[in-house]
Parts: structure tokens; C-alpha cells; sequence
């Protein structure tokens, strides 16, 4: 099959739909991963260095949506369901609150 045509959308939005459950998923984790991006950058040279993660690709785009969008396709950034989050932390203060034998 040929290859596809360069388009100015990179990466394309299906390879990031993948990535993902739907598209509103999308959304929220690229928003919340670029304002994250555009606050690591606004904070250099400042005393906020190490709290919060850099870029995870190497990237042309200046711009901290794109960016976050290219580290989600190449699967850096991963969104977790919530509900899988809380239930592993009410498993871990199950085991915390057993009392030893």
C-alpha cells in the first residue's frame, strides 16, 4: 500500500485515538500534559526545577500541545482510569490496616 501523503497534522489523529478510549480522553490528557509542558518551560531558571517532568521526545514544535500530543504517540504519557487508580490505592490501605499476627 502507498504511503500515506505528509499532512500538516503530525501525529495523525487516528494513530492517537489508538493510544486512547475516545476522543475526550484525548483531549483531557493532551490539555493536562500541555499545560504541564508550558509550566516546566515558564519555570526554568527558577526554583521550581525538578517539580515537574520535562518533555519525554525530542521535538521541533515549540508549541506545548504539539508536544504533548507527539509524546502520547509515541506512548510516553498514558492515561489511567481513574477508577483503576482508586481501587489499587483502597487495596493498599487494605493491607495497611490488617493487623499482624
Amino acid at each position: 500500500m502507498a504511503e500515506r501523503p505528509p499532512t500538516m497534522m503530525y501525529p495523525p489523529v487516528e494513530d492517537l485515538l489508538d493510544k486512547v478510549d475516545s476522543k475526550f480522553t484525548l483531549v483531557a490528557l493532551a490539555a493536562r500534559r500541555g499545560r504541564q509542558i508550558n509550566s516546566y518551560y515558564n519555570g526554568l531558571g527558577s526554583e521550581g526545577i525538578g517539580t515537574i517532568v520535562p518533555p519525554q521526545v525530542a521535538s521541533t514544535s515549540r508549541k506545548s500541545l504539539s508536544i504533548a500530543l507527539e509524546e502520547i504517540a509515541a506512548g510516553k504519557i498514558q492515561y489511567v482510569e481513574p477508577s483503576e487508580v482508586e481501587a489499587d490505592a483502597e487495596a493498599d490501605d487494605a493491607e495497611m490496616q490488617e493487623p499482624e499476627a
